[in-house]
């Protein structure tokens, strides 16, 4: 079963985007730390000068993503444990995200080589003969314990006076100083189960399944810019789609 998930360029943040960013950041900073409870909506609506139904929408999402719970007659309190969970339909950070679900992010650098594109590469990257590709494969850590493997390939083109040593930190960060912020990206999901190599690095038992996501990015002009295949153990993240009905789905 394959799953195909676009996204739309991102457009400036909304004002329930910039609240649920803002008391994200309080969160993980630790200026609400876990147990505290959230400050009530009148309050919360003062302090960003939006409405209440922007606070209970923006509050809904951080629930949502299990940083926050309600209870009932009481009011909404920070998890002491949230759900480390990746909304499909943006990128994301996945260290920021291991670091708020209060474990310890890390990385390493697997393997990272410039060498000539294969077939698909140059077709989904457009490449033109000539060209090349730097190829990262790295795995990430949350408290020591493979969670994600990850194989990205960029045109070395795009990368200007960008580093080796540069690459081992976020590619997405890289590509912004590039003059290449990546703007959207179409991604399919794919069920696998994990090979020899994937057992060895994600330390799991061969036949274990993992979520296998192919995806391109693309900048602000639709160039895609990188190409990323990512492989992640299932019990490690929760992967959701937030979708929302249309006039149309009353049939459904």
């Amino acid at each position: 079963m394959k799953i195909d998930i676009g996204m739309s360029p991102r457009k400036r943040p909304s004002l329930v985007e910039q609240v649920r960013e803002s008391l994200l950041g309080d969160l993980t900073s630790g200026k609400l730390t876990p147990g505290a409870k959230l400050p009530n909506e009148n309050d919360l609506a003062d302090r960003f000068g939006v409405s209440r139904s922007t606070i209970r929408e923006a509050v809904g999402g951080l629930m949502d993503a299990g940083y926050l719970a309600r209870r009932h007659g009481s009011g909404t309190y920070v998890t002491s444990s949230p759900r480390t969970r990746h909304p499909l339909e943006t990128t994301v950070s996945y260290t920021a995200m291991i670091r708020a679900s209060g474990r310890k992010p890390a990385e390493t650098v697997v393997s990272k080589v410039v060498r000539a594109p294969a077939a698909e590469e140059r077709e989904l990257l457009r490449l033109s003969d000539g060209d090349s590709v730097i190829d990262v494969e790295r795995v990430r850590f949350a408290d020591r314990r493979p969670v994600i493997y990850s194989r990205d390939r960029i045109p070395v083109a795009l990368l200007g006076d960008s580093s080796d040593q540069a690459l081992d930190s976020s590619l997405y960060a890289i590509l912004a100083r590039s003059g290449h912020p990546v703007a959207s990206a179409t991604a399919q999901l794919i069920p696998t189960l994990a090979g020899a190599k994937l057992s060895r690095l994600l330390m799991v038992k061969r036949g274990t399944p993992l979520l296998h996501i192919d995806q391109v990015d693309y900048d602000e002009r639709g160039q895609p810019v990188m190409l990323s295949h990512e492989w992640h153990v299932a019990d490690a993240f929760d992967l959701v789609v937030n979708r929302r009905t249309s006039p149309a789905s009353e049939d459904a």
